[in-house]
């Protein structure tokens, strides 16, 4: 009856509760009654339904005690069972699942479950964990548990329950690959904390914590500085028979790359938090259909290309709550204004609403779970209209034009606003730069970059805007600059290790990536990344498809990841 419920249903049903009529039980909770109809609490519980049947031996009693709970949590159940609604907060959320469940209202427990899972938060990610041991709720547990492996290093920091974790669940959560963590020292850091806070009584399970800990995998100077020569591990002989093997681990990995197969716990690598997709391109003389995605903790990258997938370049690609998103490009033949998206899950491709214009060349950004797509070529001209697609409605919006045509630009979302930068207007490689304000719909130019830029790349990193690479009208460039908002200013940073233009860029785990393009005499696979932290670029392994003008997007927190890395 709950998927059934009408609005004049509810409204009915209210009513008759609210007057009192035919009403045949009553229901008492810490000392106050509620009156109701024995049908209607049964159509909605199970509970109910079998305390009301013919075969329950208190039948025809009027009043039923239920303990344990509040009136008010009570109140809140029996409006949820007349009108479908109920005022949710964080204080009543838990009492109302818990009341919920003993009486197994299913609807009202998802409703609760849903409701915690939208409001975890570093802060009691790990109470909703603990709560789910006495509460059957699969979804919710997951939910949280996920939280917590998501977030470890923070929830660390700042919940206060993380001391009070059991010695099991503890390692529970730092046994799981899932696990994100930048390094294994964040790992061994919050198991001597949690010893720390009874070391008495919990020092005798460091050895088992420490076992689950990736020893092998920390830098050998971290190792023999903060882990080899602790107090806690110099006073324990089963902790020393852990260093022992971490670092002949370490001697083993150093001398080859050994098998992840066969790799012991203490040197299996986590699964990353977030992998890379590189998609389609231009490879030799045509578009490729090649997909790989990058495993930023191996360094690796893996082919998924898929027979039937078309080819595709100039185009560009956007992930979205669980949905790569391909939008326009050139299939061989013609300039596109297709879209396309892979359900990651399901490993599936479905075609979407098309754009309003054909674009390839495309720039696209993300902005409050709307995907923009500006400018592009058409096949006969260059573009300044924008439009923005909302995967709600499966419909694509004209918004404010640009101020000047743009093709091979590349545009990044940042502090609620849409940049675009750079590109080609049909004469010139662009040296200028505008933003979208989605509030007052309306592009403002901001400060010109210090290059000209066709082919560049644009990402948002370090609450700056970032500028990399491109065609200046004569040569392939080096260069990065880095855009201040506040300041309404660029400046310069590192050179990257090889020119390139129409690349891949993409911020993965705080570091910004570029992979492939064109360096000026061939399409490359090619990969390096940026470090803020040093202003200093690194090579990373080289993909396995040379190609440029593909795309590249990032996806965090896959359920599925260990589909698209190498384990």
């Amino acid at each position: 009856m709950e998927g059934k419920r009408s609005p004049g249903i509810c409204t009915t049903f209210s009513e008759l509760l609210q007057e009192g009529e035919h009403c045949d039980v009553s229901l008492r909770v810490d000392g106050v009654e509620f009156h109701a109809h024995k049908v209607i609490l049964s159509r909605c519980s199970d509970y109910f339904r079998t305390l009301f049947s013919s075969r329950w031996k208190e039948t025809d009693k009027r009043v039923h005690e239920l303990h344990g709970f509040s009136a008010e949590t009570m109140r809140h159940v029996i409006e949820y069972v007349y009108t479908g609604t109920v005022p949710l907060t964080w204080h009543n959320a838990q009492d109302l699942l818990s009341m919920a469940d003993y009486l197994s209202v299913t609807g009202l427990t998802r409703l609760c479950a849903d409701f915690l899972k939208s409001q975890l938060s570093l802060e009691n990610c790990l109470d909703v964990w603990r709560f789910t041991d006495t509460y059957y709720c699969p979804s919710l547990r997951d939910a949280a548990c996920t939280f917590v492996l998501h977030h470890f290093k923070q929830v660390t920091e700042v919940s206060t329950k993380f001391v009070d974790l059991s010695v099991s669940d503890l390692k529970d959560i730092i046994e799981k690959d899932e696990l994100n963590v930048a390094h294994e020292g964040i790992v061994f850091e919050a198991v001597v904390r949690w010893v720390a806070h009874d070391p008495e009584n919990r020092r005798q399970h460091l050895a088992a914590l420490l076992s689950k800990v990736r020893l092998a995998l920390m830098p050998a100077e971290y190792f023999l500085a903060n882990v080899q020569t602790h107090y806690y591990v110099r006073e324990s002989e089963e902790c020393k028979a852990l260093i022992i093997d971490a670092m002949t681990e370490m001697y083993q990995l150093s001398m080859s790359s050994a098998d992840s197969e066969l790799l012991s716990p203490l040197s299996r690598p986590r699964l990353p938090y977030s992998v890379l997709f590189a998609i389609g391109g231009w490879s030799g003389e045509s578009p490729t259909n090649a997909i790989e995605v990058y495993d930023p903790r191996v360094d690796q990258w893996v082919d998924i290309t898929r027979e039937g997938e078309g080819p595709l370049a100039y185009h560009n690609a956007a992930y979205l709550e669980g949905f790569i998103y391909v939008i326009g490009g050139f299939d061989s033949v013609d300039c596109s204004s297709s879209v396309k998206r892979l359900d990651l899950l399901k490993k599936t491709w479905q075609e979407v609403a098309p754009m309003h214009y054909k674009r390839c060349y495309v720039s696209v950004a993300v902005l409050n779970n709307v995907i923009y797509a500006m400018g592009g070529f058409d096949g006969h001209v260059r573009l300044n209209t924008a439009e923005r697609y909302h995967p709600e409605s499966n419909q694509w919006t004209m918004i404010a034009p640009m101020h000047e045509q743009r093709s091979d630009a590349s545009a990044a979302s940042l502090h609620n606003k849409v940049y675009i930068c750079g590109g080609f207007n049909g004469t010139e490689c662009l040296i200028t730069a505008e933003v979208y304000d989605a509030a007052t719909n309306q592009w403002t130019t901001i400060a010109p970059m210090s290059r000209r830029r066709s082919g560049v790349g644009v990402v948002a990193y370090d609450d700056k805007v970032y500028a990399v690479g491109g065609f200046n009208g004569f040569r392939r460039l080096h260069s990065a600059e880095a855009y201040s908002p506040e300041g309404d200013s660029w400046q310069l940073v590192a050179n990257m290790l090889c020119p390139r233009s129409n690349f891949g860029i993409e911020v993965v785990e705080d570091r910004l990536f570029v992979v492939g393009g064109f360096n000026g005499f061939t399409t490359t696979f090619n990969a390096e990344y940026y470090d803020k932290a040093t202003n200093e670029w690194y090579s990373i392994h080289d993909m396995g498809t040379h190609r440029s003008a593909l795309s590249c997007t990032v996806v965090k927190g896959l359920p599925n990841v260990r589909d698209y890395v190498a384990r």
